[in-house]
């Protein structure tokens, strides 16, 4: 039988009011808004920040791709999905894509986590989840939303921890980078004590990080050659967390690295191991004492699209931690055409397989409540 399907990696558009209506008092007048720019087209502009944020490409989901730059070029708010903000029409585009539920990530809130103020990155984020509550509210057993903190430092970081929870969201959007150290640093350690006994699985998603959008910014050649980066996102996390040891310290933390992938994970954690076997030694000893491939069995989800690799990898990786999104309504996205994709790329595995990576699996790591 098959069960339910759940997207691991969906995303809101922010609407022109997320910020400036729910932001403290205090940031009204800077919170990010939205601008028009000499061409007509409608951006996110955000105080501090240089990058104006183009609204086409986060909702270009069912665009032909010979026309998804000229029509994402002069995009306005009022052209782009209405369930990317409105709840009203989010079931409905469930639907058509074959989906029953979905993990929600911020779009701009993405971004901003690489704000260089993190007092207003802060306000920006604590704004977000009170809209992203109320967006979520209507579909409880449809819609689970991830809340966002800044990580302005630990003690902010827990307090934060329990505030989300205390929201009724299922985990963490975390931020790429902390305001202090990095976060194999041992002053983190309470933190991830705290999301362990919360129950609550960290985040992380591409773009969420300096190094990221560095990489995307600035490539060799064609700019298509920075697309291919976004990967690294993810894979510098991973190796954060396990050669930084955070994994051997706190073998309980549920750690998600998100829409960068899969198939690539087999090769990835073995040149991990080999890293750490020939090059991992010092005076104290081993790095760590466990090979790399063992945390990232253990401890590491990774969700990915149309990685029909993934799939075909899935004996040489933990079948347990592999999430399937559809990462709606943004141009990577595979809506609407999910159901005739996913025939395809599970057409080889088995039924529980199946089952496992499309919705199980996500369900068990959020704790979901889809009846």
């Amino acid at each position: 039988m098959l069960h339910k399907v759940i997207s691991a990696d969906s995303h809101i558009v922010e609407p022109p009011h997320c910020y400036i209506d729910y932001i403290e008092p205090k940031y009204r007048a800077t919170a990010p808004r939205i601008e028009e720019t000499k061409s007509g087209a409608e951006v996110f502009v955000v105080d501090g920040m240089q990058t104006k944020i183009p609204l086409g490409l986060m909702a270009a989901a069912g665009i032909n791709s010979k026309k998804l730059i000229p029509e994402t070029k002069t995009a306005k708010f009022a052209d782009l999905h209405k369930s990317g903000w409105d709840p009203a029409y989010r079931i409905a585009d469930q639907e058509i894509d074959g989906v029953d539920a979905e993990i929600i990530y911020a779009s701009v809130g993405m971004l901003i986590c690489n704000h260089p103020d993190y007092d207003y990155k802060d306000a920006c984020f604590m704004a977000y989840n009170r809209w992203l509550q109320e967006f979520c509210a209507p579909h409880p057993k449809r819609l689970f939303g991830l809340g966002q903190t800044a990580i302005s430092s630990v003690e902010q970081g827990i307090k934060d921890f329990h505030k989300i929870k205390e929201m009724g969201f299922v985990g963490i959007m975390m931020p790429g980078n902390p305001q202090d150290e990095d976060y194999d640093s041992p002053i983190y350690d309470p933190l991830w004590e705290c999301a362990i006994a919360l129950d609550m699985p960290v985040c992380f998603h591409i773009l969420t990080s300096r190094e990221n959008t560095q990489h995307l910014a600035k490539f060799r050649g064609n700019k298509l050659n920075g697309f291919m980066s976004l990967i690294r996102g993810i894979q510098d996390m991973i190796g954060l967390f396990v050669l930084g040891g955070v994994f051997e310290r706190h073998p309980k933390l549920k750690f998600v690295g998100a829409e960068g992938d899969a198939g690539w994970l087999p090769h990835f954690a073995h040149r991990m191991n080999h890293a750490v076997d020939r090059h991992g030694w010092g005076k104290d000893g081993r790095l760590v004492p466990r090979n790399p491939s063992e945390y990232i069995h253990d401890n590491v989800w990774l969700t990915f699209q149309d990685d029909w690799e993934a799939f075909y990898a899935k004996d040489r990786m933990n079948i347990e931690r592999l999430l399937w999104a559809n990462d709606f309504p943004h141009s990577d996205s595979s809506w609407p055409d999910s159901v005739e994709m996913l025939a395809k790329h599970t057409a080889h595995i088995t039924e529980e397989e199946r089952n496992l990576i499309l919705g199980d699996n996500c369900a068990k790591l959020y704790n979901l409540d889809l009846d």
